[in-house]
């Protein structure tokens, strides 16, 4: 069985469909691998081992994924009747009522889910290393960080234990991890993937579900199957003109591609590696037969930018933290939340409501001056996934919060702005350090344009397939 657990979800649903293995066989292999697994890295914090069995034989006898194993990021992605603890203390022995749009259409299209991956509490960092359920491991060298906030998502694919896993990015936390974990993780547009009904948007509309996956049309399937508006939404991405599972191996044409190495706003230290990564990755486009010259919007410099941003993120945190009252019974207390995470709620509620309306009406503008770049006739955008090199667990200190929310600001240079703009990113696996963990390279399109990014990320695989030695 380890052959076909090696396949990606295409593969594994086509051997399904041709009786090579059934859904329960499947299943079981994938259990028995994260059970096998899972003890050294902890990225499944609640498993569902049992229903998932009972239902592997009443699956959709014609659905495209019939019994494909799959698990949830315990953020976002509501499953009816399933804990949800979005890596919080505070949320233990919550349930979840209703299925999220997404759940409902992975289960639609035969996905037989086994549990929830870890992550960070509530999402806001960039290393999965929760107090509530301690830190997940990184496939390729258990003493480093899988990243965050989809962490427990991208480990348990680099290890093999499903072919692909839900995430969600609203500062980078589908790329940060992917470019750890030697995966695909594309953030879609703003838009293209509802959050109902539980929501509307996420972060002012920054965070966008989405998946961690090991081949690029793993990526482009899931998006077709999870993508659409839904009524209700409070906005949706432009419409793509095709499936984007059609995009995969189709010709992207002769594309305009800028490059950056060094962050332009200048406050970023230049990584080496990273510099190695994107400089390659920019040959290889350029024997692919693309135009590729040093060049970003001149927007992405901006100073004031991380403050507009994280003082989004810390009011929607605080709203977040005031929801949660009425769920448990009562009303949550600074001390019950980790440190990073109660300076963030303190902070915004010193915040007055035209405070946060003008950081979001500046974000606005950012948004325009980004997109004229792309409008000026520029196809793409190469740049790191990640600010900083791999780092180990710990990096990112609990109680030294200075240093904390530097070094996260540092390592969300690159995502965050796209989180802003609502454009869509890519993160693959494409370099490795001296020391053999991985590291992402990101390419980012014009808004709606996510068809673009598989056409030219599935032209790389081919060039170059991707490597998973962690499997």
């Amino acid at each position: 069985m380890d052959d076909i657990l090696r396949l990606d979800a295409v593969g594994q649903a086509r051997a399904v469909r041709e009786r090579l293995v059934s859904p329960r066989e499947l299943a079981e292999a994938a259990i028995a691998r994260i059970e096998a697994r899972d003890g050294e890295l902890n990225a499944v914090v609640h498993p569902r081992f049992e229903r998932a069995l009972a239902e592997a034989d009443d699956l959709p006898e014609h659905a495209p994924f019939r019994g494909v194993p799959i698990l949830l990021k315990d953020l976002g992605w509501q499953q009816a009747g399933e804990p949800y603890s979005a890596g919080s203390r505070v949320c233990d022995g919550l349930r979840i009522d209703r299925d999220g749009h997404g759940v409902t259409r992975l289960r639609e299209a035969g996905f037989l889910i086994l549990g929830r991956t870890n992550t960070p509490e509530f999402g806001s960092t960039i290393s999965t290393e929760p107090v509530a359920f301690g830190p997940t491991r990184n496939p390729h060298d258990p003493a480093y960080s899988a990243g965050g906030s989809s962490g427990g998502s991208a480990a348990a694919v680099a290890a093999g234990m499903v072919a692909l896993a839900t995430a969600s990015d609203g500062g980078g936390s589908i790329r940060i991890p992917a470019s750890f974990c030697s995966l695909v993780g594309l953030k879609p547009t703003r838009g293209r993937v509802s959050l109902g009904p539980a929501q509307g948007e996420g972060w002012n509309g920054f965070s966008c579900p989405g998946f961690v996956t090991r081949t690029v049309r793993d990526t482009a399937a899931a998006l077709d199957l999870v993508s659409g508006y839904v009524p209700g939404d409070p906005y949706a991405a432009p419409p793509l003109p095709r499936p984007l599972a059609e995009e995969a191996g189709a010709d992207p044409g002769r594309l305009r591609i800028g490059y950056v190495t060094a962050h332009p706003r200048g406050d970023v230290p230049e990584v080496p590696e990273l510099v190695e990564a994107v400089t390659g990755a920019a040959a290889l486009l350029s024997a692919l037969g693309h135009d590729v010259a040093p060049g970003c919007p001149e927007a992405l410099g901006e100073p004031d930018f991380p403050l507009h941003f994280g003082a989004i993120v810390a009011d929607n945190l605080a709203a977040l933290v005031e929801s949660l009252g009425p769920a448990r019974g009562r009303a949550v207390e600074l001390d019950e939340l980790e440190p990073r995470n109660a300076a963030m709620v303190a902070t915004a509620r010193g915040r007055s409501a035209a405070a946060h309306l003008l950081a979001a009406q500046w974000i606005d503008g950012f948004r325009r001056r980004m997109a004229a770049w792309w409008a000026a006739g520029h196809d793409l955008l190469l740049m790191p996934s990640v600010g900083v090199a791999p780092f180990p667990l710990g990096w990112i200190p609990p109680e030294d919060l200075s240093t904390a929310f530097g070094r996260t600001a540092h390592v969300v240079a690159f995502t965050s702005p796209v989180n802003a703009t609502g454009q869509p990113a890519v993160s693959l696996p494409l370099h490795r350090t001296r020391d053999g963990l991985p590291v992402g390279v990101q390419l980012v399109a014009a808004a709606g344009r996510e068809d673009l990014l598989i056409r030219v990320a599935a032209q790389i695989e081919a060039a170059r397939p991707f490597e998973h030695p962690a499997l």
